[in-house]
């Protein structure tokens, strides 16, 4: 729920279970007030769908499960709402477009999750879902399911196994208009600036945005190579790039580089593309440069002028250290509603351009933002196309490189990994035990966090989100179970970024490194 809307293994994604959950959550929207992102009976509602088979096809080797998108517009329409098909579109197109029409949405995606898993996102007439709405909805689940449940067999849509009777079910026709407003966003605002000259790559694999970012660059003049283009679905999370992902963009790179001449950049989304991934090239050596998303945020909020940023607490703290220190709001939790709702109140403070983004480099604009004479309509929601223009412009018109462009920033330096299949239980109950108590947390945390591993003494524990530990040498490791999905992160910052890749890598590394020596220790403790 929240940041990613509800999500599972498809073996586990029954039609029956999308189908309440989805319908739940529309009559929870129908009992609200226009002004609180309410929706009525007889209208449209949109819904779009990412690249994942199982969006809107049965996949045999999940079990036969899938068509996720069917089950969604099944519930639309039960709710006597009019279902409309967006398409293959990015999830802040579909939210967009919606809310430029005062309604509500549902994007199927799993986003940057594992293939063998994915759900949806369900966005109000105002935006997404916020945290303070989950138990009002998760309450109405209940009563939608002891509805369903209570029916008879043969009045269930539902055969044993939680799919429709009718098996197959086709889509509405696909409405094209989506993805046109979602080009004329960009190119409108962008309108007079040109990136003519530049060379980029654009790294396709699966993600639903991957034709259309290309068709964003060629309009403002880039030449455009797209490569790496894949039909099987590839997980990409733009917070959690490691080196067989580099590896694998840098073979694509150096492949385009011989046959059309150097690179200017290489961009890219995840797979709901919400979320970006840049990389600069080096213009001697042609290697590539990975650029964290919270570095991003800083170099699109300083092109946009920004008088307010709101950032997650797990952000690179150089943010704190440069031209935007004065403008950062309170640091908030984790996830893209806590973020949504700092810029909310930076609204409220009379802020009047407000933007915030995440370390996944997904970029939020709280508020209207003006430049050169063209408007940018408030999007409270993750989009990576921004970030990509922002950056590629922002370089363009200093006259830099994206290397050079990115080296002018405070010299502090991120990076995130994860341990899959984590359970959630287990990370809180981690959490719990590092935190105040009886014992002094930095007494139980110092052995995992030693001088021979090169940390420091710790300054200061932070529990705005999970375990945040900074060092008296700079050094800075968050520990932070994810908040819908069975994964333990670790988020680094250093003076440099071979310091974050070790304190990263001792983080996760199996089968004794930082995060699993945590573990054992809270299990020891019972």
């Amino acid at each position: 729920f929240g940041t990613s809307g509800r999500r599972g293994k498809v073996v586990d994604l029954t039609q029956l279970e999308v189908y309440i959950n989805a319908l739940a959550e529309l009559e929870y929207l129908q009992s609200r007030d226009r002004s609180e992102g309410g929706i009525v009976r007889g209208e449209e509602f949109f819904f779009a769908r990412d690249l994942r088979p199982s969006s809107e096809s049965f996949v045999p080797e999940q079990g036969g499960r899938g068509e996720i998108a069917q089950a969604i517009a099944a519930a639309i329409r039960d709710a006597g709402m009019r279902p409309v098909n967006l398409g293959l579109i990015p999830t802040p197109a579909v939210t967009c477009y919606a809310l430029a029409r005062g309604q509500g949405s549902i994007m199927v995606t799993g986003s940057h999750i594992p293939f063998d898993r994915n759900g949806y996102k369900t966005n109000s007439s105002r935006g997404e879902l916020l945290k303070q709405e989950e138990a009002p909805i998760n309450e109405r689940v209940r009563e939608v399911r002891q509805r369903l449940y209570d029916q008879r067999r043969d009045e269930s849509l539902f055969n044993s196994h939680g799919m429709f009777k009718t098996g197959h079910q086709e889509l509405p026709a696909e409405q094209p208009e989506a993805r046109a407003a979602w080009i004329e966003r960009f190119t409108n605002f962008f309108a007079g600036q040109s990136l003519n000259g530049k060379r980029i790559l654009v790294y396709q694999h699966s993600a639903v945005g991957r034709d259309l970012l290309v068709e964003v660059l060629e309009r403002m003049h880039a030449e455009v190579i797209a490569a790496g283009r894949s039909e099987t679905f590839v997980p990409i999370d733009t917070e959690n790039i490691g080196e067989p992902q580099l590896a694998t963009i840098q073979a694509l790179a150096d492949e385009a580089a011989a046959q059309h001449g150097p690179l200017d950049a290489i961009v890219s989304t995840d797979g709901d593309s919400d979320r970006p991934l840049i990389l600069g090239v080096n213009p001697v050596t042609g290697q590539a440069h990975f650029f964290g998303g919270d570095l991003v945020g800083m170099v699109v909020a300083e092109y946009l002028q920004a008088d307010a940023v709101v950032v997650p607490i797990s952000s690179n703290d150089a943010v704190d250290r440069g031209a935007l220190a004065r403008m950062v709001e309170p640091k908030t939790r984790i996830g893209s509603p806590f973020v949504i709702a700092g810029m909310q109140e930076a609204r409220r403070k009379g802020k009047k351009r407000v933007c915030g983004w995440e370390a996944n480099g997904g970029f939020l604009t709280g508020s209207d933002i003006e430049r050169d004479g063209k408007t940018l309509q408030a999007l409270p929601t993750r989009d990576a196309i921004l970030p990509i223009l922002g950056t590629l412009f922002a370089a363009a018109g200093q006259g830099l490189s994206l290397v050079e462009l990115f080296a002018r920033l405070p010299k502090r330096f991120s990076r995130a990994a994860l341990l899959e299949q984590f359970p959630r239980a287990s990370g809180l109950r981690l959490v719990k035990f590092f935190s105040p108590g009886s014992v002094d947390p930095r007494e139980r945390l110092t052995p995992f966090f030693t001088s021979a591993m090169g940390f420091g003494t710790i300054s200061h524990v932070d529990y705005t989100d999970g375990v945040r530990v900074l060092f008296d040498n700079g050094d800075v490791a968050h520990v932070r179970p994810s908040g819908n999905a069975d994964e333990l992160r670790i988020y680094a910052v250093a003076d440099t970024q071979d310091r974050a890749d070790a304190i990263a890598a001792m983080g996760v590394a199996e089968p004794n490194g930082i995060l699993r020596s945590m573990e054992k220790a809270v299990e020891a403790a019972g």
